[in-house]
């Protein structure tokens, strides 16, 4: 099977390969499914560029060389014991690998698709629907009527955030660029805040919960235009440089966050079948359908993901 290949860390352009290998083996317990489309979010790009450099040395190897996480497409086979899934079904979900034609990971990480979403909508879904919700549900216990600032809406993380607030009753404030102000209402966005033109922290508005998915303004700026019981949520996956990433960032609002009940800590998020199956319902019930910016071939992959990923706050984006 045709799939991309990764050997070492680097530039996306540099390190990734179209190669023929060999198609994975079902196990026991496993589903072996037909990749229809995988998409690319922040962090496959940062699996492979090795980033942040100074962890590079920790990492060791590619763990894997096929990158990619999260798919749709069709069973193919099953593994023993495998009682939920059969041939045929079509799946979205994640793995290991999922930049090929077929992908293999235990049944547990696949549910039954979206029957009014395509494949490639699909794999949209995965680890940026089930961070957005793990942060709005789990960490800011997002309450009918409440009023959510998500800096950062146009991207993969953002644009599902967005929607899963308004799903829980809030009123939704958007902060994105001038290009995607008109996405991020189409969505759902009560009030839209263009960055280039408006800074949300000088505005005098108050909120009740603070989605950071940027990071382009200091912890205490933030948490200035929040109620005096409101929360703020530090996301910012994608800034900080390539050396050091994010770290500085995740340190100042740990040490925050045990002085000032209105800075939650860093949260470590996990993808699983349940939240998968809540984010199922909200997209079949027409609450959330997810946003990507283009599609392109497999083959297309190392050369595309090096704009489709540079930043991931303006340009979801989808391989098929």
């Amino acid at each position: 099977m045709k799939a991309i290949v990764q050997d070492k860390y680097g530039k996306p352009e540099a390190v990734l390969t179209v190669q023929e290998i060999a198609k994975p083996t079902v196990k026991d317990g496993e589903v072996l499914v037909r990749v229809h489309a995988a998409s690319i979010h922040v962090g496959d790009w940062l699996v492979v560029t090795g980033a942040p450099y100074i962890a590079r040395p920790a990492y060791g190897k590619p763990k894997g060389r096929v990158p990619g996480t999260d798919i749709a497409g069709t069973v193919e086979a099953v593994g023993n014991g495998v009682t939920n899934l059969k041939p045929g079904d079509e799946v979205f979900g994640w793995c290991a690998g999922a930049f090929a034609e077929y992908a293999c990971a235990p049944a547990e990480h696949f549910v039954l698709k979206p029957t009014n979403l395509t494949f490639e909508h699909a794999a949209a879904v995965g680890v940026s629907a089930s961070t957005a919700l793990q942060l709005l549900r789990d960490q800011g216990n997002i309450q009918p009527g409440q009023k959510v600032l998500i800096n950062g809406a146009s991207g993969g993380i953002g644009t599902f955030a967005v929607q899963i607030a308004k799903a829980f009753g809030a009123e939704v404030t958007a902060v994105c660029g001038t290009k995607n102000v008109e996405l991020v209402r189409s969505i759902g966005a009560d009030h839209v805040i263009d960055y280039t033109s408006e800074d949300f922290t000088r505005n005098g508005q108050r909120y009740d919960f603070i989605l950071d998915n940027v990071a382009n303004h200091s912890l205490s700026d933030t948490r200035r235009v929040l109620t005096p019981t409101g929360k703020l949520q530090s996301n910012n996956g994608t800034s900080g440089g390539r050396w050091f990433g994010t770290m500085g960032t995740v340190l100042k609002s740990a040490a925050v966050s045990m002085f000032d009940h209105r800075q939650l800590g860093p949260h470590i998020k996990f993808v699983n079948r349940k939240d998968h199956e809540v984010l199922k319902g909200l997209i079949e019930d027409g609450k959330v359908k997810p946003v990507i910016d283009r599609t392109y071939p497999l083959g297309g992959v190392p050369r595309r993901s090096v704009t489709s990923v540079k930043d991931t706050r303006e340009e979801p984006s989808s391989s098929q």
